[in-house]
C-alpha cells in the first residue's frame, strides 16, 4: 500500500528546508558581495575558500549518508539529526556572518575557519533531513508533492533572504554593514533552529530496509556505481548547482556595477521569487502528465535560454530585465522539486535491482555534487572576478570588470543550465518504470513485514 501523507506532516517536514534555506540562501545570493564587499576578503581569496572547502567537506556527504544509515533510534535513522544539530547550526550561522575586529590575516583565518563548522554542521543536518523524504512514503507522485512543499519552503526562504535581507542589514546596521549583517543572520538563525525542532516532531519513517540485510560500506558504495540513475543524477545536480550558484553569486554585482541601482535587486528577486514559488507549485502536477525527466529537461532548456537573454537587455530597460527573471523563475521553479524527489526513485531503483536499500548514501552521494557544484560555482565566479578585474571593496569598477559581471551573470550560467539539461537526457527512470518499480517494491516488503 502506497502511504498517503497529511498536509501538516508536508509542511512540517518542508520547515526544515525554510530552516536551512535560510543559511543556504544566504551563502547563494550574499556571501561573496558579504566577503568581498563587507568581511575584506578580495575575490581570489573568496573563490579559493569557496572551493577547496566545499569540494573537501563535500567528501563528508557520503560519509554522512552512511552513518545515517547506521543510525538507530526509537526516532528512526534519520530523524534524530534535525534535533541534535539545530542549535550548532543556529550558532555557526551567526558567527559566519560576523565580522571580527582582528587582523586581516587573522581575519582569513576566521573566514576560513567558520566556512568549514558551517558546510560541516550543514551537512550533518542536510543529508538526514533530505533522506527523509525516500522513507517517509513509497508512493512516487507523494514523494514529488513532497518535494513540492519543500521547495516552495526552500524558496520562500530564498524569498525572504534576497529580498529582505540587504534592507534588514541597512535597518539593523545604521550605516555599519558588518553589525547589521550579524544582526540579521542572527535573526535568521534563531528561526532556523526553531523550525528543525518542529521538523522533527512533526514527521514519521515508514519504509525500512529489510531487517535480513547486512551492512556493508564497500557493497554499498559498490552498488552506488552500478546504478546508473545514481550516475546521470549525480552529473545532473553537479551542473544544476554549478549554474545555481554563479548567477547567484553575481546579481547583486550585477545591480550595484553593472545597472547601477542595487535597490533594484530587492525588486528583482521579490518579482522574480514569486515566479519561481508559482512554477514549484506547478511541478507536482505537471509532472504527474510529463514525467520528471522530460519536466526537468524542458524546465532547465528555458532557464538557459531566459538567462543568457539579460546578456541582450539594456541596463537600464527595468521592466525587461524584470519580466525575464520572472519568465526565468517560473521555468527554474517547474524543476525545483524534481532532484529531491528523484533521490528517492534512485534509492528504489537500487533496492530493486540488488535487493539492498541505503536511502541515506544514495541521498548522501547526490548531495555530495550538489556541494561539488556549489564549490564549483563559487569558485567560478570568484575566479571570474579576478579574471576580468574586479577590485574588492571599491564603489566603482572598470569596463571590463563590469564585462565580466554581465557576462558571467547571463552566458556562462546560462550555459552550466544547458549542461543540467544534457544531463538528464541520458537519465533511465521514466514515469512508467518508476511506478513499476514502487509497485513490485511494495510487494517484497510485504513480505519481509509479514515474516
Amino acid at each position: 500500500m502506497r502511504e498517503k501523507l497529511t498536509f501538516g506532516e508536508k509542511f512540517g517536514y518542508s520547515l526544515g528546508d525554510l530552516a536551512a534555506n535560510f543559511i543556504f540562501q544566504a551563502m547563494l545570493a550574499l556571501q561573496l558581495d558579504f566577503y568581498t564587499h563587507t568581511f575584506g576578503l578580495s575575490a581570489a581569496q573568496a573563490g579559493t575558500l569557496f572551493l577547496v572547502v566545499g569540494l573537501g567537506v563535500a567528501f563528508l556527504n557520503p560519509v554522512m549518508g552512511m552513518i545515517a544509515d547506521r543510525t538507530s533510534t526509537r526516532w528512526g535513522k534519520f530523524r534524530p539529526w534535525l534535533l541534535w544539530t539545530a542549535i550548532p547550526f543556529g550558532i555557526i550561522g551567526v558567527l559566519t556572518f560576523t565580522t571580527p575586529g582582528i587582523s586581516p590575516a587573522a581575519k582569513i583565518i576566521y573566514a576560513w575557519t567558520t566556512y568549514i563548522l558551517l558546510r560541516v554542521v550543514y551537512t550533518v543536518n542536510n543529508v538526514p533531513y533530505a533522506s527523509l523524504t525516500a522513507v517517509m512514503t513509497s508512493d512516487p507522485d507523494e514523494r514529488t508533492s513532497i518535494a513540492s512543499y519543500r521547495q516552495i519552503a526552500a524558496n520562500s526562504a530564498g524569498f525572504i533572504v534576497a529580498s529582505l535581507a540587504i534592507p534588514m542589514v541597512k535597518f539593523f546596521g545604521h550605516g555599519d554593514d558588518a553589525r547589521g549583517y550579524q544582526l540579521t543572520m542572527g535573526l535568521l538563525s534563531l528561526l532556523s533552529v526553531i523550525f528543525f525542532i518542529v521538523a522533527f516532531f512533526v514527521t514519521k519513517e515508514r519504509i525500512q530496509p529489510d531487517p535480513q540485510q547486512k551492512t556493508s560500506l564497500t557493497q554499498d558504495l559498490a552498488d552506488l556505481f552500478k546504478n546508473r540513475p545514481w550516475i546521470m543524477l549525480f552529473l545532473t545536480t553537479l551542473f544544476y548547482f554549478t549554474a545555481i550558484v554563479v548567477r547567484g553569486n553575481v546579481m547583486l554585482p550585477y545591480f550595484r556595477f553593472v545597472a547601477r541601482n542595487v535597490d533594484l535587486f530587492a525588486w528583482f528577486n521579490g518579482f522574480g521569487l514569486i515566479a519561481l514559488l508559482v512554477g514549484v507549485a506547478c511541478s507536482t502536477s505537471v509532472a504527474t502528465r510529463m514525467g520528471k525527466r522530460q519536466l526537468f529537461i524542458a524546465s532547465m532548456t528555458l532557464t538557459g535560454i531566459f538567462n543568457i537573454l539579460l546578456y541582450v537587455i539594456p541596463t537600464n530597460a527595468t521592466s525587461i530585465i524584470i519580466g525575464t527573471e520572472v519568465l526565468r523563475q517560473f521555468s527554474y521553479g517547474l524543476s525545483g522539486p524534481i532532484i529531491w524527489a528523484m533521490m528517492g526513485d534512485v534509492a528504489d531503483y537500487g533496492e530493486w535491482k540488488t535487493g539492498r536499500r541505503a536511502s541515506g548514501t544514495v541521498t548522501a552521494a547526490v548531495v555530495f555534487a550538489l556541494w561539488a557544484g556549489l564549490a564549483l560555482g563559487g569558485a567560478i565566479a570568484g575566479w571570474l572576478f579576478a579574471y576580468y578585474g574586479f577590485v574588492s571593496g571599491s564603489d566603482v569598477q572598470t569596463a571590463q570588470a563590469q564585462s565580466g559581471i554581465l557576462l558571467t551573470a547571463s552566458v556562462y550560467a546560462g550555459l552550466a543550465f544547458f549542461a543540467a539539461a544534457a544531463g538528464m537526457v541520458f537519465y533511465p527512470i521514466s514515469r512508467e518504470m518508476n511506478r513499476q518499480i514502487a509497485d513490485e517494491l511494495i510487494a517484497r516488503r510485504s513480505k519481509f513485514s509479514a515474516s
